[in-house]
């Protein structure tokens, strides 16, 4: 391979590498939603469960009441549900309404599940009331609501 080549091949690695960092520095120069808005919400909402009505009651959502780290913070559901063949639980979703993104997670239980329990840990961009809808297999759906006031916030923008 001559040298001319070389020299040829570096220049465009060199251009390619310098594209690829100005790209990036210009994606960090448009500015990311910090928090959902309630047309979010709704719209993460009726993505997962379209216009169906949903009542309150049967779901129990347990968070501390303040959480010293937005990063991780526990988080436990359980709904009322003999989870039989004929009355089970089918979902599970998570939203917060001030994160980025609302819909936090999705859960999809059978009836072999035994027990309609969870318990995981989320992240918060602040403090707020986390939502956790259920879906029963006669595609009613349940919610429960839980406040936590976050101290340090996660899902934040430094720049």
């Amino acid at each position: 391979m001559s040298q001319s080549t070389l020299r040829d091949q570096t220049i465009i690695a060199r251009r390619t590498l310098l594209s690829a960092g100005a790209g990036l520095v210009a994606l960090q120069l448009v500015p990311l939603p910090l928090r959902a808005t309630p047309a979010d919400m709704a719209s993460a909402l009726r993505e997962v469960f379209g216009t169906t009505a949903i009542s309150e009651g049967r779901v129990q959502l347990k968070l501390p009441p303040l959480s010293e780290n937005g990063n991780s913070v526990p988080m436990s559901i359980s709904v009322d549900s003999p989870m039989t063949a004929d009355d089970h639980v089918t979902e599970i979703h998570v939203f917060s309404p001030e994160n980025p993104l609302p819909n936090v997670a999705g859960y999809y239980l059978g009836p072999r599940a035994g027990k309609a329990e969870l318990s995981t840990r989320i992240r918060l961009a602040d403090t707020q009331v986390i939502t956790a809808v259920a879906k029963m297999n006669d595609g009613s759906l349940w919610s429960g609501t839980a406040k936590t006031i976050v101290t340090l916030a996660a899902c934040i923008d430094l720049g």
